[in-house]
């Protein structure tokens, strides 16, 4: 338990937390609604600092981030906490858990870097529950991990105030960013949170102010977020606000948490948001949750070749140059860094 950053004292005891766009009014005693933020004695202290709920290896593929150094080894770590409760979260366990939970292990941002390091991670992977809500621990390690020369990589719904992302961006080498919708009505219902512009204006912020690469992910959810006309308006935004070389992924949605209810998102839906979102001017769409499907790989814009041809988050074949342009016609291709094949030494709890 430390100190938190990024809140004001209030009249009566209370405080504002100004750490997300919720920006909760807690009382003595009482915590905001990610659950890690409490008031204690007038005071904000974050609760989960150095709290570590898993933590493995994985190739960065998995996050996903399909243009930024392919192939490498990410290691991923999380807390407890999030400042969304979406109904179909697969790391609800985590995500709704508070420091109570009972298999965290304590931490320290040296401990983080020392096995990134020790096991030939090329990143730090702040994933699987919010990291937003982890804030003070993320900025600790990726600062040191930038001195270290590891990238950080911050996989996110992007629901965060302007002032505490841009200390943050600084550290941040990639985001990929979970947009829930294209809809406010979505976000109230499913993500509990009052709309989605906070998310989108963190990706806008990351890529234009700070150079920052960013991936979005959008989860095609059955009769929530799966209209035609909605994936068109998300391409085109994504096409104006960020640019058409910005790689998106539509994930295939499978019943979890509170919408076991729902069916699994048909591979005829996938295919229409990967059409739709091409047809808008995206270069480079993806489909996820359906290993083998042809949307997994990355194709030339110019001259239509694969070039990286995976299955699932394996690379079985790879066509960009060193200088990242096309093996065949000599197009551009927005990847960050070279491909490096490696093994990945799996969880280590």
């Amino acid at each position: 338990m430390r100190e938190a950053l990024y809140w004001e004292p209030l009249e009566g005891g209370k405080v504002r937390c100004k750490l997300c766009p919720l920006n909760c009014i807690i009382s003595e005693g009482k915590r905001g609604s990610c659950r890690v933020r409490k008031n204690i004695g007038g005071r904000l202290y974050t609760l989960n600092y150095g709290k570590v709920s898993a933590i493995g290896a994985d190739p960065v593929e998995k996050k996903p981030l399909f243009h930024f150094w392919p192939g490498s080894c990410a290691l991923s770590i999380s807390s407890v906490g999030c400042n969304m409760h979406c109904r179909h979260c697969q790391n609800w366990e985590i995500s709704q858990a508070d420091e109570s939970f009972p298999y965290l292990h304590d931490m320290t941002p040296e401990m983080v870097v020392a096995i990134a390091k020790r096991y030939g991670c090329e990143s730090i992977a702040y994933t699987y529950n919010e990291p937003v809500i982890w804030y003070e621990f993320v900025l600790d390690t990726a600062k040191l991990a930038r001195r270290e020369g590891i990238y950080n990589l911050l996989i996110t719904n992007g629901y965060i105030n302007e002032e505490p992302f841009r200390e943050l961006a600084p550290y941040i080498d990639a985001m990929n960013i979970d947009i829930k919708a294209f809809s406010d009505e979505f976000y109230m219902k499913i993500a509990r949170v009052p709309g989605g512009e906070p998310s989108r204006r963190t990706a806008v912020i990351a890529k234009k102010d700070f150079g920052i690469h960013v991936e979005l992910t959008y989860l095609i959810i059955p009769t929530l977020n799966d209209s035609e006309e909605e994936i068109r308006a998300f391409a085109r935004w994504v096409v104006e606000e960020l640019g058409d070389d910005t790689p998106v992924h539509f994930s295939r949605f499978f019943p979890h948490y509170q919408l076991t209810h729902l069916p699994p998102t048909s591979l005829e839906t996938i295919e229409m948001a990967y059409r739709v979102a091409r047809e808008e001017g995206l270069k480079f769409v993806y489909i996820g949750n359906v290993p083998g499907h042809p949307g997994e790989n990355t194709y030339c814009p110019r001259c239509g070749k694969p070039l990286i041809v995976r299955y699932g988050f394996e690379i079985t074949e790879y066509k960009v140059t060193d200088d990242g342009r096309c093996k065949y016609c000599g197009e551009k291709i927005p990847v960050v860094g070279t491909y490096t094949k490696k093994d990945y030494p799996g969880m280590w709890w």
